[in-house]
């Protein structure tokens, strides 16, 4: 994939180059592929396509996968905070200290990768749009512009999530007179995106065969599209009940998946593409022909204690909000889901007959300290994580989100009693009991509760707090008083954009 993505951008940056080309001698070169020469069949399409995913989170580079993706999503969060190591890096502690400006190599990234992952789905849908029948068949074409379509969705809400004002690229350059764009409204921005995943929800198949695992489908558009509604009822108050309506119709269409019992399994490599997965980002082990799909991402999520990098750490807010309930799961200990995010210095990791921390307990591994570290994204063995790459999954959208946003829809329409058992669905694979409490106001606490320890290092708890308004007050309560929603609830538009434009 990487080969063909670097291929890809090479003919986008040869249109570009040769548009205005009045002044030298127009010639083609037979056994030389462009633009207009490369889109010849199906096997075509499916590389641009693929090249198009290439870019999902940045995935393209392993080291800035991890480098942009969490340090933008995460460092903001108040259940985390920057490990040892990553205070040397003064881009990040800037990203959570918010004393950032707009030249932050960081989102900078971020938002030229977005912007480079729609600019490969807008050929897609343009050059395969105009493939005759005769290269590619009609259900062939619908199904690559409809994942082209979601892709582009997909890249755009990554920055309207992250940004106040979007540019919309819903075009094919090839002049350059037409890089120049105004930053649009965010509910023109919102139209097109929820325009887009409609429309390849409606073409999508509800499954993708074995060789396609990964690639979207319906359910993923309509997990998103269910999303997108759900997140502009909050921004736009006076069409919150319609577009609360509109994100159940859409959660409503999400079917055939199941929660996964072991909940650790879908994020150390073991259960890839699990039923509870809607959308993942995939990884290989596989190297052959060159290839290169693997990442550090263990290295960067793990402390230095487990041979990581210690780059990222849970709060103790988040420590204490898996343990609020107490040890009432019927396995006795607490929540499940805190034993599956974080190692630290409990019976269950201290257990000499059974050391779960790879092979050891957690005294072994850590002494007489008292350091609760991420567990989530790490390999199952110690083999595993002393090897330099590995090629796990990242699930993007699991079914237990869809289950957790259906419940907030219900409840914001004053339907909590039809919430509730989506929750508790949620809370049984953790070993819970069900919630207590009926009201409007309880099911709203228990969904922010469950929310918090359901998605630790997935990166919604930041999107959460903006959708409920308390940014403000969620990172005053963990001493991080320096947030300012007016400046930090968005990042600035990257100075290298305003300076392009």
């Amino acid at each position: 994939m990487k080969k063909i993505f670097n291929f890809f951008t090479v003919l986008g940056l040869l249109t570009l180059a040769g548009c205005n080309s009045d002044d030298f001698l127009d010639q083609e070169s037979p056994d030389q592929l462009d633009s207009s020469t490369f889109w010849r069949n199906k096997s075509d399409a499916e590389a641009g396509l693929s090249a198009t995913y290439a870019l999902l989170e940045g995935s393209v580079d392993e080291y800035a996968f991890t480098e942009v993706k969490w340090p933008v999503e995460a460092y903001r969060e108040d259940i985390c905070k920057l490990g040892s190591d990553a205070l040397n890096y003064q881009n990040w502690v800037e990203l959570a200290d918010f004393t950032y400006t707009n030249g932050n190599s960081q989102f900078t990234s971020y938002w030229t990768l977005n912007y480079r992952g729609i600019s490969n789905a807008n050929q897609v849908i343009t050059k395969v749009g105009q493939m005759p029948s005769s290269a590619i068949t009609d259900l062939d074409r619908n199904q690559i512009i409809a994942e082209a379509q979601f892709l582009r969705a997909y890249y755009h809400l990554k920055l309207i999530l992250n940004w106040d004002k979007i540019k919309i690229r819903n075009k094919y350059i090839t002049d350059q007179s037409q890089i120049d764009a105004p930053l649009s409204e965010r509910t023109e921005a919102w139209d097109f995106i929820i325009s887009e995943l409609k429309a390849a929800a409606q073409v999508l198949p509800a499954t993708q065969s074995a060789e396609k695992a990964g690639r979207a489908t319906s359910g993923a558009a309509n997990s998103y599209l269910g999303f997108a509604y759900l997140t502009r009822a909050y921004e736009e108050t006076a069409q919150k009940q319609t577009y609360l309506t509109e994100s159940l119709a859409a959660f409503d269409k999400v079917q055939g998946y199941e929660l996964v019992k072991d909940y650790v399994s879908m994020f150390n490599g073991t259960n890839k593409n699990s039923k509870e997965s809607i959308f993942e980002l995939q990884f290989s082990e596989n190297t052959s022909n060159g290839a290169f799909y693997r990442t550090a991402l263990h290295f960067w999520m793990a402390a230095s204690e487990l041979g990581g990098w210690d780059e990222i750490l849970p709060t103790d807010m988040l420590m204490n909000e898996f343990k609020k309930e107490g040890k009432i799961a019927s396995t006795g200990n607490y929540d499940s889901r805190l034993y599956s995010n974080i190692f630290f210095k409990d019976p269950y990791f201290n257990d000499p007959a059974n050391p779960r921390i790879f092979g050891q307990t957690y005294d072994d591994k850590f002494g007489t300290t008292d350091k609760p570290v991420f567990r989530k994204y790490l390999p199952p063995t110690q083999e595993q994580m002393d090897t330099e790459f590995l090629g796990m999954n990242v699930p993007l959208m699991r079914y237990s989100n869809v289950l957790l946003m259906k419940a907030e829809a219900l409840n914001e329409l004053q339907r909590s009693p039809e919430a509730i058992p989506f929750i508790n669905e949620v809370r049984a694979r953790a070993d819970m009991p069900n919630m207590v409490g009926a009201s409007y106001d309880a099911v709203k606490a228990q969904i922010e509760h469950e929310r918090i320890i359901e998605f630790p290092l997935e990166n919604f708890r930041f999107y959460d707090l903006r959708r409920w308004g308390k940014t403000k007050s969620a990172l005053d309560a963990v001493g991080r008083t320096n947030f300012d929603p007016a400046k930090n609830n968005f990042y600035p538009v990257p100075l290298t954009e305003i300076q392009n434009n």
